[in-house]
């Protein structure tokens, strides 16, 4: 018999219910994620089935005998003790109303189900790995003497099939991602408005020992900024993060995964050697009486966090100013001004048929332009167009202004300072579906693992080498472009930014103390072009006026 006539079944296990080491505390549950793609179903500890049985070539054309396809939720039933201490599962009926399957039994079930399949069954399973839950570790009572009876079993083309499946939203999971992104919005411009609240003097200085309502809540430390977002995704009805928030102030802005979350804000006058402390440069708490007279250093504060809806993701940065009466710095406006070039750069040619090395590589071209114009690149051949400083004759240019950007590109100095890639593939994982959304080879300029000199127009192979996204775009993909420039000391040096001849040294130096700027949105390949989900505005002058309490309509 061919191996696609023979009957394919899938099993899949949901997620179990953590608990803290050693106690009998539970910890969040979230379902696994192929397994709520296949069911809806979100209780812990339960498990799918689904049986293919195809028909032969010979009895195709009778109606009655065609391929049939049935799905199985298993659900656990609950004892007197598990309903004392944890809320009750659904009942069958309920569940079989809810979720997207043909039946639902309970667990017992399972096992005779297994047991009863076609001879030839295929059983299709996800790879053995830490990420999915594990079968082998089933607490089903004879679940395993009755895999074992199944002679095929393959995890081989499951997942692979998955993501291909899910990589492309239908129109249920677009609204699911609009709703979290929303939510996520509205959260982000909380943030700000508290901060602006604060700048316009509209929260008063504590008068008494009781402790702050929500209403007098001020934003002085990254903890406080991380609790007011949860707070406001959580009063909405969002359960979960999409993934840990991450909340960085200063410097700390240029570490890209930052999740700590655990500094205060910048206070001054700041000494000399205060930045000895790991960077943590407040050595005063604003709740007291010694910071009076005392001001936020200017300091950007990047928030990357998005909440989920029905287990859909959202993921959104905004950088805001913090200090400085609520506006950026001249250093960190002309930053954050070239990442949101960058964005709309990338927002013009995102579209079906366009392959995402090329948004990519496009965002490189514009930071290297971007540089050119605010001093930090420069040509080590000579000065185009500005005037010798000994003699005052303006000096003829060496190259134009294409030849030159090209020339940096190629050095993938670039990448120094936006070492990630543009963007991912998000859904019901915020790093959506990576075997789907980047294949191996798939690279339209490099390879994975290929280390060829580079050459144009791919610019540099550094450009790729963190891309969780590199395929053609199609309809109905859900990605991030999220763009951003970082001053990180750590990488700068591995790139030998201070001795390359393509760095003005003296220009660099106004900006590394910044951290860092990113700026993303959530966006929708539609069949002609693109649509933003992200509502949070990201334009500076909208974001200073928030900040500085200037839009507290």
């Amino acid at each position: 018999m061919a191996y696609h006539s023979k009957p394919h079944a899938i099993l899949l296990a949901g997620g179990t219910t953590p608990y803290r080491n050693d106690t009998d505390r539970e910890l969040p549950f979230r379902q696994e994620s192929n397994f709520f793609y296949l069911t809806g179903c979100n209780v812990p500890e339960s498990y799918f089935l689904a049986l293919y049985e195809p028909t032969s070539p010979a009895l195709a054309q009778n109606p009655v005998l065609s391929p049939t396809l049935e799905t199985t939720v298993y659900i656990f039933e609950p004892t007197v003790q598990d309903l004392l201490w944890s809320p009750a599962p659904p009942t069958l009926q309920e569940a079989h109303d809810m979720y997207a399957v043909d039946e639902v039994e309970h667990l017992p079930k399972l096992v005779a189900a297994i047991s009863q399949l076609p001879r030839g069954t295929i059983i299709h399973l996800l790879p053995e790995t830490d990420q999915f839950p594990n079968i082998a570790a089933s607490r089903v009572d004879g679940l395993q003497a009755a895999l074992q009876s199944v002679p095929t079993k393959t995890s081989e083309y499951l997942l692979p099939a998955l993501h291909k499946t899910r990589l492309i939203k239908d129109p249920y999971e677009i609204a699911m991602i609009r709703e979290a992104n929303d939510i996520s919005s509205r959260a982000h411009e909380v943030i700000m408005r508290v901060l602006g609240l604060a700048v316009a003097g509209r929260i008063k200085k504590q008068s008494s020992h009781a402790p702050r309502l929500p209403g007098e809540w001020l934003i002085e430390k990254e903890a406080e900024a991380e609790a007011i977002f949860v707070a406001s995704c959580r009063r909405e009805g969002a359960a979960h993060q999409a993934y840990l928030p991450i909340v960085a102030g200063s410097t700390r802005a240029s570490t890209l995964h930052y999740c700590c979350n655990d500094r205060a804000f910048a206070w001054g006058p700041v000494n000399r050697c205060d930045t000895v402390n790991n960077g943590n440069l407040s050595h005063a708490h604003s709740h007291s009486d010694e910071t009076e007279g005392t001001e936020l250093l200017p300091q950007v504060l990047l928030i990357d966090a998005g909440c989920e809806w029905d287990c859909y993701s959202s993921d959104i940065t905004r950088t805001m100013p913090v200090g400085n009466g609520g506006k950026f710095t001249e250093e960190a406006r002309k930053v954050y001004e070239l990442v949101l070039k960058m964005q709309s750069e990338a927002f013009k040619i995102v579209a079906p048929g366009t392959h995402w090395d090329d948004v990519h590589l496009l965002c490189h071209r514009a930071l290297v332009d971007g540089f050119l114009d605010m001093g930090i690149f420069k040509d080590p051949d000579g000065t185009i167009g500005i005037p010798n400083g000994r003699t005052g004759v303006i000096k003829a240019a060496v190259k134009s202004r294409e030849t030159l950007s090209n020339e940096i590109l190629l050095t993938g100095l670039s990448a120094a300072f936006f070492p990630h890639g543009l963007g991912h593939s998000m859904g019901l994982d915020v790093h959506d579906v990576p075997s789907a959304s980047r294949p191996a080879g798939s690279g339209k300029y490099f390879a994975d693992g290929d280390d060829r000199v580079s050459g144009l127009p791919g610019g540099h192979k550094d450009f790729y080498r963190h891309l969780r996204l590199r395929l053609e775009l199609q309809a109905g993909m859900v990605v991030t472009i999220e763009p951003g420039i970082y001053f990180h000391p750590a990488l700068l040096k591995s790139y030998n930014i201070h001795t390359s001849l393509y760095i003005n040294t003296d220009v660099l130096a106004r900006y590394e103390g910044m951290g860092g700027v990113r700026i993303e949105d959530d966006v929708l390949i539609t069949n002609t072009s693109c649509e933003n989900l992200t509502k949070v505005q990201s334009g500076v002058e909208w974001v200073e006026k928030v900040c500085a309490g200037e839009e507290l309509a």
